[in-house]
C-alpha cells in the first residue's frame, strides 16, 4: 500500500500480523503457507472483480499442480471439495485512490495454507492442501502459477467484452455461493438470511430473501445448506 507502485508482489515467509476481512487478525506457522501481496491497476468499472478473480487463479493453479478440485465461496474464499468444503485460502483486496501523480491501485492480499498439519489450523474449517493428499507443493511453483492465471484474468476483464463475459462466466461455474441458502453480514447492519442467486456483472452478489433480488457489493457470508450444483474446477 505504502510503495505505490504497480506489478509488484511482495512475499514473506512467515506472516504474524496478518489481516483479514473486517479487521479479522490471524497468523501462519514459518513455512507452511504461501503468503503475499501483489499491486494491481484499478481497472475502471471492474474494481469489485479483483478479489472474485483473485478465488479464481487460486483455484485454477491449484487445481493444475495438484489435481485437486477447488471452489469458490464469495467474495474472498478458496475452498476444498474433497475436504468438505474447507478453506484453503483466503484474499483481501484493498483500494488505493490515486495521489498525486500516482495511479489508483488494488492491493491484492492472499494466503494459502500448503503444508499445515490439522493442529496448526485456527479452525475446524480451514485446511491445507498436504491434508487434502496433495503431497510436497513447491511454493514457489504455487505462486508464479497463481500469478499467471490471475494476470491471464485481469487481463480478459480489462479488455471487456466477450473476454470479459468468459471470466465473469469461470467465476460462477466454480463458485458454490450461487444456489445456497446464505447469512450475509454487514458492519452495523442486522444479518441478512437468503437465497444466493447469482453474481452480477460488476461481481456483487443477488440475494433473494422472498420478497425480491437485493445486490450486495461487500458482505460476510456464512453457508446455510449445501449449493444446489457440484461446483469446483474439474
Amino acid at each position: 500500500m505504502e510503495r505505490g507502485r504497480a506489478w509488484e508482489v511482495l512475499v514473506t515467509e512467515h506472516q504474524s500480523a496478518g489481516r483479514g476481512r473486517l479487521d479479522r487478525s490471524w497468523g501462519t506457522p514459518a513455512g507452511t503457507s504461501l503468503t503475499f501481496s501483489a499491486t494491481v491497476p484499478a481497472p475502471v468499472d471492474a474494481v469489485g472483480w479483483l478479489p472474485l478473480i483473485s478465488g479464481l487463479a487460486v483455484a485454477e493453479a491449484v487445481h493444475a499442480l495438484t489435481g485437486l478440485r477447488a471452489a469458490l465461496k464469495w467474495p474472498n474464499d478458496v475452498l476444498l471439495t474433497s475436504e468438505g468444503n474447507r478453506k484453503v485460502c483466503g484474499i483481501l483486496c484493498e483500494y488505493r485512490p490515486a495521489l498525486r501523480s500516482a495511479e489508483a491501485l488494488v492491493v491484492v492480499g492472499i494466503g494459502i495454507n500448503v503444508s499445515q498439519t490439522r493442529d496448526q489450523l485456527p479452525v475446524d474449517t480451514a485446511t491445507s492442501l498436504a491434508l487434502a493428499g496433495a503431497g510436497d507443493v513447491d511454493r514457489e511453483d504455487l505462486l508464479t502459477t497463481v500469478l499467471d492465471r490471475f494476470a491471464t484474468r485481469y487481463a480478459a476483464l480489462a479488455a471487456g467484452g466477450s473476454a470479459a463475459n468468459g471470466v465473469r462466466a469461470a467465476y460462477r461455474s466454480a463458485c458454490v455461493t450461487v444456489g445456497t441458502r446464505v447469512r450475509l453480514e454487514r458492519p452495523g447492519q442486522d444479518p441478512c438470511l437468503a437465497d444466493a442467486v447469482d453474481v452480477d456483472t460488476d461481481g456483487a452478489l443477488i440475494v433473494d430473501d422472498g420478497s425480491g433480488p437485493v445486490r450486495y457489493a461487500a458482505g460476510d457470508v456464512t453457508h446455510l445448506r449445501p449449493a444446489s450444483h457440484d461446483g469446483g474446477l474439474a
